[in-house]
């Protein structure tokens, strides 16, 4: 695999090797002891998966303290545009944002540390996003911001078509009101 280190110290896109002949192809998605030797060395606890239709936005979202969650994220179907926020007070990249396109094509995956606000934008209908968590899921814990917010700079793709966004997601605080991880910094 091919680890690609990102502006953002810790901040990892993973591009699988795969093994293609005339039945099709094959990759590994997750070895622990690679991963671990190429500095992810979360203990995954949990799987998750959304299905969306393109124009769906979810995010910016993460789990406070304590909480807290990495993702390593993938599409198994379709494609997204991937973004991961720094929101650790103190941290010299605090508010700044790596985004990738991931895709069932490029197969491509990305390594959001503790500490950041993830979202991503659907850009093909019938999209199937993965990912794994190095924490469970906490309800009272569930914490937000703006996905729009112009004070992060995020260029999101225009899609020329309305974005859908929860009713959650329609409310979200702006980067300026949030709380930040000072434990994390």
């Amino acid at each position: 695999m091919k680890v690609i280190e990102t502006e953002i110290p810790g901040v990892k896109i993973i591009e699988p090797e795969v093994f293609g002949d005339a039945r099709g192809w094959f990759c590994e998605t997750y070895n622990e002891e690679r991963y671990r030797k190429a500095g992810i060395d979360n203990v995954f606890v949990q799987d998750n998966e959304s299905f969306s239709s393109k124009g769906v936005v979810r995010g910016l979202h993460w789990q406070a303290a304590p909480h807290t969650q990495a993702k390593l994220v993938r599409v198994i179907k379709g494609a997204v545009w991937d973004v991961a926020v720094d929101i650790r007070k103190g941290s010299p990249t605090f508010g700044k944002h790596v985004a990738v396109t991931l895709s069932a094509e490029n197969r491509r995956q990305f390594f959001i540390p503790r500490g950041f606000a993830h979202g991503f934008i659907v850009l093909e209908d019938n999209t199937l996003f993965s990912y794994k968590c190095d924490n469970l899921y906490c309800r009272e814990a569930d914490s937000g911001m703006r996905f729009d917010d112009p004070a992060l700079g995020i260029e999101w793709p225009d899609l020329g078509i309305p974005l859908t966004l929860s009713p959650k997601d329609q409310k979200q605080p702006l980067f300026a009101e949030i709380n930040p991880w000072e434990e994390l910094a």
